[in-house]
């Protein structure tokens, strides 16, 4: 059974806290898929802006074409902006994500003043440039990875049958994009991915470093934006090690390349 594994979803979160796009195939890079996590709100004091404290931003979904993003309001569709891909008009001013203090790029003024009418309150929009290095926690950097402006590792991997297992366990099922996974399989075991290690997806390897601690931001609906008090109360019932919650594995890429939907996965020895 747990030799069938295969890709059957492949997420990414251009920007911090947004909404997810499904791709068909993605780019595997250091710091993450491309384009996932390299754009972030951040206050006034260049804090980064999170659903975990304002869950409304659920409701900002995002949509990739080619020449860039096209964010728009999920229950007002015709209210959208374009983020171009090469955008980033400044100034450079240093961020904070969680414990890191990153240099970014602020994309353009029209695009903070769409932002900020939408919060209720004074934001800015940020671009991670290539040149700008945030290491992953060397505790679990495997080659001293760096990474986008995730909550701190570039990869979260997510076993369909994970999902399916709590949700057996609810009255109200949830889906996957609670949990913001940037890669889902199908195959295997409830939990699965707690025992994996190293992996090839398709044929490029990976690690996986540690389990993923859930907070607050998996109790908002990603449709509605409303927050309540699931899956997080069922799976501190069972899933709690030290008062931490856990669901899903964090994962660094050990090389560069393409994977796909579809895409094999096999347990390295």
């Amino acid at each position: 059974m747990e030799n069938h594994l295969l890709v059957q979803d492949i997420f990414i979160y251009p920007i911090k806290s947004l909404g997810g796009i499904r791709l068909m195939e993605a780019d595997v890079e250091e710091r993450g898929f491309r384009y996932d996590r390299r754009w972030m709100l951040v206050d006034a004091e260049g804090v980064f802006v999170t659903q975990r404290v304002y869950p409304q931003l659920a409701l900002l979904g995002v949509n990739l074409n080619a020449s860039g993003l096209e964010v728009f309001h999920k229950k007002d569709p015709l209210n959208r902006i374009e983020v171009p891909f090469d955008l980033a008009m400044g100034p450079e001013l240093v961020v904070t994500v969680w414990d890191d203090r990153v240099v970014a790029k602020t994309v353009a003024t029209h695009l903070n003043t769409w932002f900020s009418d939408f919060l209720g309150f004074s934001v800015s929009l940020v671009v991670m440039p290539e040149t700008s290095h945030r290491k992953v926690d060397p505790r679990y950097a495997v080659q001293g990875e760096f990474v986008s402006f995730a909550d701190g590792m570039p990869y979260l991997i997510i076993g369909q049958e994970s999902l399916n297992e709590l949700n057996a366990r609810l009255e109200f099922p949830v889906s996957m994009d609670r949990f913001r996974p940037n890669l889902v399989f199908s195959g295997g075991s409830p939990f699965l991915e707690d025992q994996l290690r190293t992996i090839k997806i398709g044929n490029l390897p990976f690690q996986i470093v540690k389990p993923c601690a859930r907070c607050v931001l998996i109790t908002v609906d990603q449709q509605s934006g409303k927050q309540g008090k699931e899956p997080l109360k069922t799976l501190s019932t069972y899933r709690s090690v030290n008062n931490k919650v856990y669901f899903g594995q964090n994962v660094v890429a050990l090389s560069v390349g393409k994977i796909r939907i579809g895409d094999p996965i096999q347990l390295q020895e």
